[in-house]
């Protein structure tokens, strides 16, 4: 349903980008019916209430009346909102800027983009908040809201490919840090391969059998007690693969909500950041031929 948004159609608001949905192939009624039956999240009266304040606009910049018949095909443009939505205390530090990139240090518990019940207070629109000069700031790679540390952000489309293509060809070393359990009968430095695919419920993981679409290294660090520091480092880049894979192995992440059991903390309980840190990135910029390496300046809780 949500498409790129052109920004000379409706400009940003508040470091949030315009939404796009696009009017199917068959039809009839009138655009606001359209609006009001797919996207019920804003009643139908807070859609007339939009249209008349001129924040719904077709893709040719014209503001969209109520009673303007269904049209196939076309492009309606609007401004996402989220009423009462919970706010995180936290904020991301930027540890490097240029013409092409942007190199951010996230906390636990803050989105990168908007979904859901997060939108002003998540990384990409705060940032945008911040450095209004840079209107085409995208992310380049996700980590969990739930993880710490470093996003790569594409500050300009021109040059954005070049960065893309890095992580699709899995030309970025990233390595993360994490506490989990210690077990004796599990031997160090170990390498992970498995097959992971969608559980059934909601966008959780886990490895069933086939052939390993996944791949994580893994080395020990440093014991003390029942717990324990790992390095991680993802070969490839599966949803939640790290949480799956440590879990499989009966190390789960210390104040992981979500595996091997779902624990999902209340709204606003921030007590349990899970322990995990995009501790490093390291490649060869594909513009200048110069090693990159970035580190991460947040530390986990101690063992």
């Amino acid at each position: 349903m949500h498409n790129p948004s052109r920004p000379d159609v409706l400009p940003p608001r508040a470091g949030v980008q315009p939404s796009c949905v696009v009017l199917p192939s068959a039809g009839s009624g009138s655009m606001l019916d359209f609006l009001a039956q797919r996207i019920p999240a804003v009643s139908r009266a807070g859609w007339e209430q939009r249209m008349a304040c001129g924040e719904v606009v077709d893709e040719y910049g014209a503001a969209v009346a109520p009673g303007r018949p269904f049209q196939r095909g076309i492009r309606l443009y609007y401004y996402r909102q989220v009423d009462d939505e919970a706010v995180i205390p936290f904020e991301a530090q930027v540890l490097y800027c240029d013409e092409h990139l942007l190199v951010a240090d996230k906390p636990h518990f803050l989105p990168i983009t908007p979904a859901g019940r997060y939108l002003q207070h998540t990384l990409l629109v705060r940032l945008r908040q911040r450095y209004p000069h840079l209107p085409e700031l995208s992310p380049l790679h996700r980590i969990d809201r739930d993880t710490a540390g470093l996003v790569l952000f594409s500050v300009q489309r021109a040059t954005r490919g070049a960065y893309q293509g890095l992580f699709r060809d899995r030309a970025i070393r990233k390595h993360y840090e994490a506490i989990a359990p210690w077990r004796a009968d599990l031997h160090f430095p170990r390498e992970h391969h498995s097959r992971l695919e969608e559980s059934g419920a909601f966008f959780l993981m886990h490895e069933v059998p086939g052939t390993p679409n996944s791949h994580t290294r893994m080395q020990l660090l440093q014991t003390h007690g029942p717990w324990a520091r790992y390095r991680l480092e993802p070969v490839s880049g599966k949803r939640h693969q790290l949480r799956v894979h440590m879990a499989a192995l009966g190390l789960p992440l210390r104040n992981d909500p979500f595996y091997p059991e779902v624990k999902d903390p209340p709204e606003g309980d921030f007590s349990r950041p899970l322990q995990l840190l995009a501790r490093s990135l390291e490649f060869t910029d594909p513009l200048t031929g110069a090693t990159r390496y970035f580190e991460s300046q947040r530390a986990l809780q101690p063992l």
